[in-house]
């Protein structure tokens, strides 16, 4: 056994260039599968970060009937005793009641359709990023009645700025038309264009005092985690039967389905990377076996039985692989560990990862598992590609390969 590990190493460095250019592709295929698979985890944990953050929430609470048609008369009924199961809640770092109205805004040039978020300014600001997204202007902070903040994209849309006036339209909920004008405090920015575009938030006491009416519509809460979202959900469903619960893989369906399929499309990744490594194997050791042709006919021919022959083989290609491996892993989590604290600048093409809810800089994640998933894949992959050279040399007929030039 020692005597074949020691051919083995020694067979691998008679054609340094060839086994160095084997080894590299194996580190390079490897630290590209890591990079490739962080990246686009760390692209979608973004996504739906700023999705929960910016708009959906981890949980919401509406009327049962609310979400069937968006009609204004499917208030929350009793919101104290909301209000009392979410403050008994610890998990729960912040909730904010919202009235919720589908309308029109208009500026002296233009209109666009709009959903109205009446908000209580300081529930909010601990719930979304609309806060710390202000670009212009003040967070609900003017003297002047009706402020209204609006999105980057829709002020630019209406051409109106700071101090613009605009006016609200949208039904009661009896569908009468009601009509406000209101007076631009601030213009936000979050990492969703169309967000930005279909959104306009004004506060509670305004929009009830047009509608009369002093209701909600939806409650929308964070918990202190992701991870506790699942157990708060449940708690909720069973505290609050009257009301519809909903959490944001409900919401916004989309946003866990590519959750679900996240792992599966990475592993196909690595799989793929790890097939071109095959081919390259092989390769290399289908020639290294036809020029030393001679060499292991001879070693058959003074004793050396098949399965030894097969072992040199196997043990030759697994040195590739034990060295390729661990340098690649290595170079693959040092990226990745100065990438997401530096993030990946992609600003060239900013605008248009912020109309699917991306910023520019992107943050590359891993999780740690995935090292020991990747190492047992490159040794599995590598002992595959091992077997179709292995049983091209125990082929040989020892006669043969002595007489090969």
């Amino acid at each position: 056994m020692k005597t074949i590990l020691k051919i083995a190493w020694r067979n691998i460095w008679r054609t340094p260039m060839r086994s160095l250019i084997v080894i590299s592709s194996i580190v390079m295929g490897i630290w590209a599968g890591i990079f490739v698979v962080a990246f686009s985890y760390g692209l979608n944990k973004q996504r739906t970060q700023n999705s929960i953050k910016n708009s959906i929430s981890h949980i919401q609470i509406h009327h049962p009937e609310y979400q069937k048609d968006y009609d204004s008369k499917f208030y929350l009924k009793e919101p104290d005793l909301i209000k009392t199961t979410l403050d008994g809640d610890s998990t729960i770092k912040a909730y904010a009641f919202r009235s919720l109205l589908n309308g029109m805004v208009s500026s002296p040039v233009k209109s666009s359709g709009v959903r109205i978020i009446g908000v209580n300014k300081n529930q909010e600001k601990e719930l979304t990023s609309i806060y710390a997204g202000l670009v212009n202007g003040n967070y609900f902070e003017s003297k002047r009645r009706n402020p209204i903040l609006v999105g980057q994209a829709l002020a630019e849309k209406l051409k109106i700025k700071v101090q613009s006036k605009v006016v609200l339209t949208f039904q009661d909920s009896e569908n009468n038309i009601v009509s406000g004008a209101f007076r631009v405090c601030g213009i936000f920015k979050t990492q969703y264009t169309k967000h930005d575009q279909g959104n306009v938030f004004i506060e509670n006491k305004d929009i009830q005092r047009l509608l009369k009416s002093e209701e909600f519509h939806q409650v929308a809460l964070l918990c202190n985690s992701i991870e506790q979202v699942d157990s708060t959900y449940k708690k909720l469903k069973t505290n609050l039967t009257n009301y519809e619960v909903k959490d944001w893989k409900s919401i916004s369906p989309e946003l866990a389905y590519a959750d679900k399929i996240m792992e599966s499309w990475l592993f196909l990744i690595m799989v793929i990377i790890m097939l071109a490594l095959i081919f390259g194997i092989i390769n290399t050791m289908l020639m290294a076996i036809f020029e030393r042709r001679k060499e292991l006919g001879m070693l058959m021919a003074i004793g050396m039985n098949r399965s030894k022959i097969f072992f040199l083989v196997l043990t030759e290609t697994l040195f590739l692989s034990i060295i390729g491996a661990p340098t690649g892993l290595l170079l693959g989590a040092l990226t990745i560990k100065i990438t997401s604290q530096t993030g990946i600048n992609l600003g060239i093409i900013a605008q248009g990862l912020e109309s699917v809810g991306l910023s520019a800089i992107i943050y590359p994640e891993i999780q740690p598992h995935f090292y020991l998933f990747i190492t047992i894949m490159v040794f599995l992959f590598t002992l595959i590609a091992a077997i179709y050279p292995s049983r091209k040399a125990l082929k040989l007929k020892p006669t043969e390969a002595i007489r090969t030039i």
